[in-house]
Formats: C-alpha cells, structure tokens, sequence
C-alpha cells in the first residue's frame, strides 16, 4: 500500500496562491495515477484534477481550468497542485489520491481512487 499526505493548505486572500504537496511512502508514486478532489462544509466531494502515471496528461474541473495546475515530481514521489487566482469558493479541505497500482489513465469515478490522504484544509477570504 501507499500512504498520501497532504500539505501546504491554510489560510490565503481572494487572488492569491497556494502550493499544495502530496508526499507518497510505502511505494513509488509513480506506480499510480493520481487525483486531487475537495470538499467544502455541507457539499459532496469534487473532483479538482489528475495526472497521469507519467505525467504527460493532466486533467481539471472547469471551476478550476486555467487556475489550477497539478504536476508530479516522481524522483521526489510527490505530486503536487499549484492554486492561482483563489477564490472564496474554493475554500475546501483538499485530498490527494491514487488510482489502482499500474493503471494508465487516471479513475473516472471517486470510488475508483483506492488511496488517500487525510486532506489539507484550504480558506480562501473575501
């Protein structure tokens, strides 16, 4: 199993930055595609973004397109998301997570994802 732990969330103003990490143990982070999702007081669990394996692809919500960048740094094992231009409305607590071990593209579904962090808490004020 790999084990995922997010950091650098906290506390921003409306248009500013955060940089999000997504440390991995256990295992490579390369064995897996990996995904950020968010969840905001008393709403469902979004999908932000992911990418794959390699790296080469990458995918965003389009509250997030053109905002948000994720990228991974597997000699590092970690992956992370870089967060421009915040708004109040991405306040969340922000999780990463794997696809299944080997996998190509990145899971369509949430309950495809099999490992995840603990999330990092991210308010963005007005």
């Amino acid at each position: 199993q790999v084990q995922l732990v997010e950091s650098g969330g906290g506390l921003v103003q409306a248009g500013g930055s955060l940089r999000l990490s997504c440390a991995a143990s256990g295992r490579p982070i390369n064995y897996y595609a990996v995904g950020w999702f968010r969840q905001a007081p008393g709403k469902e669990r979004e999908f932000v973004a992911a990418i794959t394996r390699s790296g080469e692809s990458t995918g965003y919500a389009d509250s997030v397109k053109g905002r948000f960048t994720i990228s991974r740094d597997n000699g590092n094992n970690m992956v992370t998301l870089q967060m421009n231009s915040l708004k109040p409305e991405d306040t969340a607590v922000y999780y990463c997570a794997t696809g299944p071990i080997f996998s190509l593209p990145w899971p369509v579904a949430q309950s495809d994802y099999v490992n995840w962090g603990q999330g990092t808490q991210v308010t963005v004020s007005s």
